[in-house]
C-alpha cells in the first residue's frame, strides 16, 4: 500500500491570526506565515537569508482551534495543499496563492510545550486488555 503524503509548510506565524466566517457560516483562520531561508557557503557554513511570507488558511472546526492556539512568533508545521486563484484588482487580474492547511501544529523542534493526553479508553469486554499506565516526563 502506498504511503499517503501531502505538501507541508514549516515556518512561523508572522501576523496576528484572524478568525472570520464565510457567508455560509464556515469558520476561516488566516495568518501570514514567514519561512526562513538559508544559503550554503563554499566553506560549508550557512548564511541566513530574508524570510519569505505566505498566506495560510484553515477552515471549519480546525480554524477555530487554530485561532485559540496560535500567536505571532509561534513556529509551526502544517500539511495541506497550495490553492492558486485569480482576483481582479484595479481592472487587472492578479494570480495569488495560499496554503490551505488541513493539519497544523507547533514545531516540536522549536517549541517547548506539554502534552495533555486523554485517558485511554477501556475495553468493555470482560477479558479486555489492561490499559497501559501513563508515563509522565518533565519538560
Amino acid at each position: 500500500m502506498t504511503i499517503p503524503t501531502q505538501m507541508s509548510l514549516t515556518g512561523f506565524i508572522a501576523t496576528t491570526p484572524q478568525l472570520t466566517f464565510t457567508q455560509s457560516g464556515i469558520a476561516r483562520f488566516y495568518a501570514r506565515v514567514g519561512v526562513d531561508h538559508y544559503r550554503r557557503e563554499a566553506d560549508g557554513a550557512w548564511t541566513k537569508l530574508d524570510p519569505t511570507f505566505h498566506d495560510l488558511v484553515m477552515f471549519r472546526n480546525k480554524a477555530e482551534k487554530a485561532y485559540e492556539r496560535f500567536r505571532p512568533g509561534d513556529h509551526i508545521v502544517a500539511s495541506g495543499y497550495v490553492h492558486e486563484f485569480t482576483r481582479e484588482r484595479n481592472g487587472l487580474e492578479e494570480t495569488h496563492e495560499q496554503f490551505v492547511a488541513k493539519q497544523m501544529g507547533h514545531d516540536a523542534a522549536k517549541t517547548k510545550y506539554e502534552v495533555q493526553r486523554r485517558a485511554p479508553e477501556l475495553d468493555s469486554r470482560p477479558d479486555g486488555p489492561t490499559p497501559p499506565s501513563p508515563t509522565l516526563h518533565s519538560v
